[in-house]
């Protein structure tokens, strides 16, 4: 707010100075008129000339803070005094209307970003009592619903279940879960009421130590600088040379000069090579990529972050829940000789019909044919092991290898991966359903277009099996697959192919489960879905997907790259004005005021083209 009002300030001021340089009747005295645009100076940007005075502290002399310092000092030396106050303001708009970008991103995921579980039902005696998951300490009891997060790590009690873990493993699988087992924070009951004895406080659960991770991968992140830092170090030390040599050189080769007269010839280059132009066009050619990507569903936490898109060289991506849905669908059917594939379906969804289990769902969703409740005559359910019912007169078990086996029934295992149901009627193995996690619409088309853009490498990574983790790989093309990872685990493999990867390019990551936040956190570049994707990865990521389509990454890039070309075009555009009107003042043709009109001319021109992403569909 402090940082607003002095730029407020700092404008009206040099807003009052320009009206008095424009009225001829009027004429300031010259005290009077220093002090107005001095003032001005120092509002708008006393924390520009801080930054390049402790960046040179610590030895970082030629950056974008050190150019606008010296050119501005110059012209106040020269007397210049709107000249010096107008770059300041100019740069410190196109920093505003760059903040005002990000910060909108920002809001807009605002309410996504909370890792914390909100409460725990404490068993108090009979009673139960809603708390803060700090107040429930280890060998507490705590109630956990049906559609609940489980608040902290604990052993199960009383009750059985089935455990969403995708978000903490990357693992599509349900968990089937009863008394006696071990369960973590961050997972999701699914269906019944359990009872839990808390092992760990909060602070040593497993989501507090999937957030230290994230912390700890974020320190080790290198900064990914903005354009104009970037321009800076080459761009200043050439003007800052040039102006010295034209000081120092006539003096010392042309008999007669004066130092003073060619000082001041100096001082005059340094202000009109000063880049107004630019200081406000590519902070705005950013604002305007960031509103582009921002109306397309792709907010972007930072210029760095669009600038660095075009450095991409690696693209890593999660398995469950990014390139593929997250969710179960029947795959495939294999049937027995003599067996009917529509029959066996049948039995199997009317067997399954009174379960709640997501596999249960599945196979009752790709069942076309209605269910009547007449043909169930019984109906028994073993938990992690499958089902036993009365259809239509015949015994169907439907259920998992184990329950096969503990059933005395031969059965053949297909070589396909996936969850498996196998089916047997009045005792004799009929066939079997293959349950596996789809690939989204778009994920083929997304690395076949990365693979056009030019990315050289593009990895896929989950914690799930390995062999639905290549099939998965396989299908969509990927170069790379690594499966059956711990958070842990991708970070250090993250941490290898960045340097496989060179200094040169970045690794993008693209996730949405917590175990994906300290990857994201990691990366050159994090991207996370931001539709269903977990409020841990949108809060380390740099890149937020709001709808879960992994095809706006390609967007992401065409953006990034459209508004780097818009960016190259009023670098050379405004250089080459530059350029012109530095002959012409060296020949004695161009006054500094040509040179300051030249240079607004410019600007506005150069401010013209940046907005053009905005208005134009990618």
């Amino acid at each position: 707010m402090k940082k607003q009002l002095r730029l407020y300030l700092g404008a009206a001021l040099f807003a009052t100075g320009m009206v008095f340089e424009f009225i001829p009747a009027v004429t300031l005295a010259p005290a009077l008129r220093l002090a107005i645009f001095l003032a001005a100076w120092l509002l708008i940007g006393g924390e520009i000339l801080f930054n390049a005075g402790r960046n040179i502290i610590h030895g970082q002399v030629f950056d974008e803070n050190f150019l606008m310092s010296l050119a501005t000092i110059g012209a106040f030396i020269i007397g210049e005094y709107p000249e010096g106050a107008a770059v300041m303001l100019f740069y410190r708009i196109g920093e505003t209307l760059q903040e005002m970008a990000v910060d909108r991103s920002c809001r807009s995921i605002s309410a996504l970003m909370d890792i914390r579980p909100d409460f725990a039902n404490l068993k108090r005696g009979d009673e139960i009592v809603r708390v803060s998951p700090d107040e429930v300490k280890p060998g507490d009891f705590i109630v956990v619903k049906p559609g609940e997060k489980i608040p902290l790590d604990g052993i199960i009690a009383e009750g059985r279940s089935v455990l969403d873990t995708s978000a903490l493993s990357g693992e599509s699988m349900p968990r089937d879960v009863e008394c006696g087992d071990e369960v973590l924070s961050g997972s999701i009951n699914k269906s019944g009421l359990l009872l839990i004895s808390v092992t760990k406080e909060f602070g040593d659960s497993t989501v507090s130590k999937i957030l230290q991770l994230v912390q700890n991968a974020g320190t080790k992140k290198a900064p990914v600088e903005n354009f104009i830092t970037r321009f800076a170090r080459y761009y200043t030390p050439v003007v800052v040379f040039a102006a010295l040599a034209l000081a120092v050189l006539p003096t010392l080769f042309i008999s007669g000069a004066e130092f003073s007269h060619w000082l001041r010839r100096a001082l005059v280059f340094l202000v009109v090579s000063c880049p107004c132009a630019l200081v406000i066009s590519i902070p705005l050619s950013f604002f305007a990529g960031i509103g582009e990507a921002s109306r397309r569903g792709i907010l972007i936490k930072g210029s760095n972050y669009l600038s660095a898109l075009n450095d991409v060289a690696t693209v890593v991506f999660d398995k469950t829940g990014t390139l593929t849905k997250g969710i179960f669908a029947l795959s495939e059917i294999h049937c027995e000789k003599g067996i009917d594939r529509d029959e066996l379906l049948y039995y199997a969804a009317a067997a399954e019909s009174n379960s709640n289990h997501p596999i249960a769902l599945s196979i009752l969703s790709a069942c076309e044919k209605q269910i009547d409740s007449k043909d169930i005559t019984s109906h028994e359910e073993t938990a992690g092991r499958g089902i036993r019912a009365g259809v239509k007169g015949k015994t169907v078990l439907a259920g998992n290898a184990r329950f096969m086996e503990e059933s005395g029934i031969a059965f053949n295992t297909p070589q396909t991966p996936g969850t498996i149901v196998y089916i047997a009627l009045d005792n004799v193995y009929a066939g079997c359903l293959v349950i596996a996690d789809e690939a989204r619409p778009d994920s083929g088309r997304t690395v076949a277009e990365l693979k056009k853009a030019g990315i050289r490498r593009i990895v896929m990574l989950s914690g799930d099996n390995r062999a639905a983790v290549e099939k998965t790989g396989a299908q969509l093309g990927v170069d790379q697959v690594y499966a059956e990872l711990l958070p842990y685990q991708k970070v250090e493999l993250l941490e290898d192919l960045q340097k496989e990867t060179g200094p040169q390019g970045k690794l993008l990551f693209m996730g949405d489960g917590i175990n994906d936040a300290p990857a994201l956190a990691r990366s050159d570049i994090g991207v996370a879905m931001g539709g269903l994707g977990s409020d841990a990865a949108i809060e380390a990521a740099d890149i937020v997907l709001m709808t879960d389509e992994p095809f706006k990454l390609v967007s992401a890039l065409n953006v990034a790259k459209r508004t780097k070309t818009i960016v190259w075009q009023n670098i050379i555009f405004a250089l080459g004005i530059k350029a012109l009107i530095l002959t012409l003042g060296a020949l004695g043709i161009a006054t500094m005021w040509e040179a300051v009109f030249g240079d607004v001319g410019v600007a506005l021109l150069a401010v013209g083209n940046a907005m053009r992403p905005a208005s134009r569909v990618l």
